[in-house]
Order: C-alpha cells, then structure tokens, then sequence
C-alpha cells in the first residue's frame, strides 16, 4: 500500500534541484529559461538588428560628407561624389536587408516559442490536480496562456529588436561627431545626460505606484462586474441608485489616485521628454554651432553632421519609457508563467495498479489545504456497491473536501482512499475517471456542438448512443428544438439555462457510465419545472451505481443507504435516515432546522434521493446497448 503523502494539499513536493540550497548552481532566471529554446536565433535577430541601425546611419555621414566637399572650396567633381551617393544607397539598402530580416528571424523565433509555451502549458495544466483549478479558478490558467505570452510576444519580437535599435545607432553616431568637433559632440550629450536625470526623478516610487495602479484597475473590475451582475437586484427592491455606488467609488479612487501619481511626476517627466525631443536639440546644437561658426572655430560644413546626426543621440531617452514598461511586462510574465509551470502536476503512480470490483474505502483519512490546520481528519468511510452514501453538516464541515478525495481532485495528506482495493494514487488517471464520475452544480459545457458535449467521456460514442442518454437525461426535447439540434453550437448565440445545462452534464455522466458516482445536489437552485425533470434524469443516471452525495437539503437524502454527518472535518454521526432521527443528534438538530426553514411540498411527499422510477428502465436499456 502506498505511504501517506506528507505535504500540503498534493503532498510533499520534491525539491526543486535548482532551489537555492539544493546545489551550487543559481537557478536561471525565468526569462532567460523560457527564452532558451529560441535564444541563438534572438541572437542572431540582434545581430542583425544591431547592423541595421549601424548601416542607416551611414547614410546622413554620408550627406554631410557630401555637403562638406560641396561647401568647402573648389566644387567637387562627380569622381568625388559619386561614391558616397553609392556608399549611402548600399547602406540604406542594407539597413532594410537587415532590418527586414531581423524582424522575421524574431517573428519566427517568437511564434516558435509561443507554440512551444502554449503547448507546454497545456500538457502542464492538464497534468494539475482538478481541485488546484477548481480552487483558484481559471484566471491564472487564462493569464499565462492568453496574456502572459503575449506580453512575450511584444518583448522579443518588438521590444528587443527596438532597444538595440535606440541604443546602436547613437553609438556609431556619437563617434563620428567626435571625429567631426569634439566640442559640439560634448554639446549634444548634454540633452541626453539631463534626459536621463530627469527620467530617474520621474521613476522614483514607480514600482510601488505600478503596483497600487493595477490594484486599483483590478477594484474597477470588480465593482464593474458587481454593478452589471447585481443591478437588477438592487433595483427589484428600489435601491437602483445603490447598484452603483461601488462602481462609482472604485472610479473615483482610481481617477484621485492617477491625479496625485501624475501630479508628483508631471513636471519631470515632461522635462525628460521635452529635453530630448528633436527640435529642442537641434535649437541647442543649432544656437552653438551658429557661435562656433560665427567665430570661425568650424565651418558651416562641419556643422551638417550634427544638425543630422545630433537629435540621434539622445534619441534613446524619448522612447525609454514605454520600453521600460513592456520589458517589466515580459518579465512579470515570465515570472508567472514559470510559476504556473512549477506548480506541482498530479503524480502519476511507477507502478500502476487497476481496481478489482468499485468498493470505495477511506481509512484514517486526513487533508490540509495548507499543511497546518487539517479540514479532515481520521474519517473512516465505506462505500458500497450498487449503495447511495450522503455527506451532510453544516456549511463549512469538509463534504465538498471529502467528496473531492474520491474523484482524486486532491491527495490525503494521511491515510488511503481505494477503489477495488487500489489507493486512488495507484491507478492511472485515465483509468480512474472512466470508473469514477461526478455531476457538480457549477456544469461548465464546451463551445462545441451538443453531441460533442454529450460525448466528452466516450468520444466513440455514436449518434444512437448519445440520443439515447439525452432521452434518458431528459433533454432530448429541448436538443431538437435548437437550431441544428445535436449539431448546434453552444456558447456562441445559443445558450441553455441552468436547469438545461444540468440535463446535459447528465447525459454526460450517462454515456461516460462510470460505475461510481459523485452527485453534487444538482436541484438545489432549480425551479420546481427544471427540478422534476433534473430528478427524473438523475434517477436514471443513479440507478445501479454507487453514489456519493453532497446533500444540501436533508430531504433529498432521506432514502439513502447511509447519511454520514460531518462537523469540523470529522464524522460525528452516520446511519439511516429513522435511525439518525431517533438518536437525537446533530442530524436530527439539522432537520429540524431544515423542516422549520424550508417545509416538505405541500403534497406531503418529501423531497427524496432520486429512486428506481420509469426512467431506470430507460438506463438499464442504454447499458444493455453499450458496454461498460
């Protein structure tokens, strides 16, 4: 049998070998470990990138080389001229060579790594534990594959190659206005010296300020979605103008907070850009190479080149901004990305077991969200063939928690959990789920086709298959009716409501005919219409299996096998439904509480578990048809 886990959660993580501490190696950074798989053709791209920016700046030496033989002394020939006319076209020409060149290089390099991160991310998060996804939602998942790449996708293939840009062709500018006037060429870093002065004053507090920025744009979200969400109940009791108050506020902070940010940086940061910009730079070079010249002290020849060249070099600080901004971007996404990759996968087992028979056993099991305070502890729980186990408790008491150990949504932190003597952590995941399935509340349908849908668990499956779960799960009616019926697209202009969707995910269930079953109470919030027919549905989808119910309404569960109640992660009580209510204990202490909040129908029939009805037969039909 398998030793307990011992960590948090998943159970203990092994150590990261490039953690610090666990060798001498510093682990890489994780923009240069995302970036390696493409990194000798980014390099390659700068390179080409770095000719480029070289190459079109020998075009304007080469016109004030042009202007200095025209202007000083006798008129040039065309001997004279000509190849510096070819000197400045064959560099053009070579700067769009290469530039065109690096651009693509990059472009590639990047779609190649977006494939290669996407898919990577893919593999990864289909390998996490379901409960790690259920717990923290889509949202991280979403970020890293959808936004994080592509704020990737504008750092190599765009920022970088624009870096090099600014920052080579000042280079070999600079250079040769040293050759032409050490003075002057003194004079035009002087925009660029107080460029960067001003821009660091400008930058103090930014990391903080970035961060209090996106809090306060996530703050407008979350009012937004309130606002849009919940604006029909404010209204329904005449507070129409309360909807949106929050929304308001959240707007009002952000615009008080980016006006003081704006504020303590406005004056800075417009000198920065302002101190750079090229026509305040050719007014300074301007103004002293008129003196110089004035003073014969250079020619107004040798002036050309720094009225070409000079706003070049302090170029570099008019667009450092924006750069710095998607550098930081690409960085952070590297950082979650990275993170999201870390995270540990479910372990698949060295040594793989298959379950003999479906009798679920729990023994001594514990778990931790966070490794310290335990959400269960020491339960001990048999389930059945063919029996219908309900948790119950108060909100908070670890159903939903226990109910995710069976379907292997996360691993016991002690203790086992088998299935046909196998601990769950044995079996291969693919086997697991084919012999342990689960309809939950929240149903999450694909933007697919309806048969599609249907056919998630058994892809194989045929047309007849399908129809014939749909009718058992009573929606067939309501496939038809669709535009294309099983054909139909959903998620795009059809939808179907709650009620519906839940019918669907029980066909679902129904096709994938998983002998063990987890029933989230799937009626809790339908109307009395949708519920009678949930209920029929899930009669069939019941009827012969082995069931797991997260009961939220006691009177759902009251001709269930065994009803075991849960209180601060441990089992206090479990037994019938009579003998429970006789024993005078926390059950009966619920019901009670129930009965006096939420009274059985009028017709006095009490809300049951789904039991053996007309729709049973229907199930036992689809199994004769299609093999487990």
């Amino acid at each position: 049998m398998k030793p307990p886990s011992s960590g948090p959660g998943q159970g203990a993580v092994p150590r990261d070998p490039a953690a610090p501490g666990a060798g001498t190696a510093a682990p890489p950074r994780p923009l240069r470990a995302i970036a390696g798989p493409v990194r000798r053709r980014l390099a390659l791209a700068v390179a080409l990138q770095s000719v480029a920016a070289l190459a079109a700046v020998v075009p304007f030496i080469a016109v004030s080389r042009i202007a200095g033989r025209l202007t000083g002394g006798p008129p040039a020939d065309g001997d004279a001229l000509w190849p510096l006319v070819t000197l400045a076209c064959a560099a053009g020409l070579l700067a769009l060579a290469c530039g065109t060149a690096a651009g693509a290089l990059a472009h590639l390099a990047d779609n190649d790594l977006q494939l290669s991160l996407r898919r990577r991310l893919a593999r990864h998060v289909g390998r996490l534990p379901l409960g790690r996804l259920t717990d923290q939602g889509t949202g991280a998942v979403k970020q890293a594959v959808q936004d994080d790449v592509r704020a990737l996708h504008t750092l190599f293939a765009h920022t970088l190659l624009d870096v090099v840009a600014v920052l080579t062709a000042p280079v070999l500018a600079l250079a040769y206005l040293f050759t032409a006037d050490w003075r002057l060429a003194l004079v035009s870093l002087v925009p660029l010296l107080l460029g960067v002065l001003l821009f660091s004053r400008a930058m103090t507090g930014a990391a903080a300020q970035m961060a209090e920025f996106g809090a306060a744009l996530g703050r407008i979200s979350a009012a937004a979605v309130e606002f849009a969400t919940g604006i029909a109940v404010f209204k329904s009791f005449g507070r129409g103008r309360k909807a949106h108050e929050r929304f308001v506020d959240a707007t009002e902070g952000f615009a008080d907070f980016f006006t003081r940010w704006v504020r303590t940086t406005l004056a800075s940061s417009t000198a920065a850009v302002l101190v750079v910009a090229p026509a305040v730079v050719l007014l300074l070079l301007s103004a002293v190479g008129a003196a110089l010249v004035t003073q014969d002290r250079m020619t107004g020849a040798e002036l050309v080149p720094f009225l070409l060249l000079g706003p070049a070099v302090a170029a570099p600080m008019g667009v450092v901004g924006p750069r710095i901004q998607q550098i930081r971007a690409g960085q952070a996404a590297a950082v979650r990305i990275t993170e999201l990759l870390r995270t540990p996968t479910l372990p698949e087992p060295a040594t793989p077991a298959l379950p003999d028979g479906h009798h679920v056993s729990m023994r001594g099991v514990s778990f931790s969200y966070d490794g310290q305070s335990d959400v269960l502890s020491g339960i001990d729980l048999d389930l059945a063939p063919g029996t219908v186990t309900a948790l119950v408790g108060p909100s908070g008491s670890g159903k939903s928690t226990l109910a995710s150990l069976l379907t292997r949504f996360h691993d016991v932190t002690a203790g086992t959990v088998t299935l046909g003597g196998a601990d769950l952590r044995d079996i291969p995941a693919a086997e697991l789920y084919r012999r342990v399935g689960f309809v939950l509340q929240d149903v999450r349908l694909l933007r697919a086709s309806v048969a599609d849908n249907i056919r998630l668990g058994r892809p194989d499956a045929t047309d007849e298959d399908v129809e014939r779960c749909a009718r058992a799960a009573r929606i067939h009616d309501r496939v038809t009716a669709l535009p294309d019926g099983y054909a139909t697209e959903l998620g795009m202009a059809v939808t179907l409501s709650g009620g519906e969707a839940q019918r669907l995910s029980i066909a679902r269930a129904l096709l994938a005919d998983a002998p063990v079953l987890v029933l989230d109470e799937a009626t809790a919030y339908a109307d009395p219409h949708s519920e009678a027919l949930i209920q029929d549905a899930l009669s069939a989808l019941a009827a012969g299996r082995t069931l797991l119910v997260i009961a939220h309404r006691l009177s759902t569960v009251r001709s269930a096998d065994r009803i075991v109640v849960l209180e601060d992660g441990r089992v206090t009580e479990q037994g019938r439904h009579d003998d429970l209510l006789a024993a005078q204990g926390r059950y009966a202490t619920l019901w009670r509480a129930q009965r006096a909040a939420q009274p059985d129908r009028t017709d006095g029939a009490p809300r049951r578990l789904p039991a053996p009805t007309a729709a049973d037969r229907a199930a036992d039909a689809i199994r004769e048809g299609s093999a487990r």
